[in-house]
């Protein structure tokens, strides 16, 4: 996190019962504070110190550090109370209190409008096609941002209305199948062929069928003696 001199923020170690340090006497303040307990071991100091890095508000701040370094707002900023603000920010979206966030979306379209306005106007004061093309090009693209946060700006004050429409299954018998489903017919049909085969699995002939049918292939018996007339051989 560099600053105007150049040296990179520090991060202030305060120790207290709980309860925040006394503040520093000298403003703005330039030091990120991490506020540590009596008794804090290494392993919960670092804990601390890992989340304070890794927090939003400190991102945010960093971003803002860095972009207004050389100018005389990065100068009176008080670190301690911009992360603060931050997180009563974070905490005030968190209560549903989206203020804010509609004020920032209506300023940064305002910004964007300015933007388009005053790229228009080189874009049309250039006398060469590419220069002239390019300031018209970023002017579009700034007018093309603006109405896409004046979008989200709508939605966010008039959320859309989804309708759903739901099939009423509350009356008759009702079945809750998990995995697989097995079709109830065949696994009925299954166990009546069990029960009416038998304990050896054969199939029984089918009633069905016609009496000649039935004895396509009965069982083959000895022949009978035949009575016929006697022929004399000469």
């Amino acid at each position: 996190m560099a600053t105007k001199s150049g040296k990179a923020n520090a991060v202030k170690k305060t120790a207290g019962n709980g309860t925040k340090a006394k503040q520093e006497s000298h403003f703005p303040r330039k030091a990120v504070p991490l506020v540590l307990t009596k008794g804090d071991d290494e392993e919960v100091a670092a804990g601390k110190f890992a989340k304070l890095v890794t927090s939003p508000e400190l991102a945010a701040y960093r971003a803002i550090s860095a972009s207004e370094a050389k100018t005389v707002l990065g100068d009176e900023i008080d670190v301690p109370t911009l992360l603060e603000h931050l997180r009563n920010q974070a905490a005030a979206v968190n209560r549903g209190d989206l203020s804010q966030a509609e004020a920032m979306l209506m300023n940064q379209a305002t910004a964007l409008q300015s933007l388009f306005a005053r790229l228009a106007e080189r874009g049309m004061g250039c006398d060469h096609a590419p220069a002239f093309e390019a300031n018209m090009r970023m002017a579009l693209r700034a007018q093309s941002q603006c109405r896409a946060t004046i979008e989200t700006l709508a939605t966010i004050k008039n959320p859309p209305i989804v309708y759903a429409r739901q099939a009423n299954v509350t009356t008759g018998p009702q079945q809750i199948n998990n995995g697989m489903a097995t079709p109830a017919r065949a696994r009925e049909n299954e166990i009546e062929q069990t029960q009416l085969s038998g304990g050896n699995h054969e199939l029984l002939p089918d009633a069905r069928t016609s009496g000649i049918e039935s004895q396509a292939n009965p069982t083959l018996e000895a022949l009978g003696e035949i009575n016929r007339a006697k022929v004399r051989r000469g």
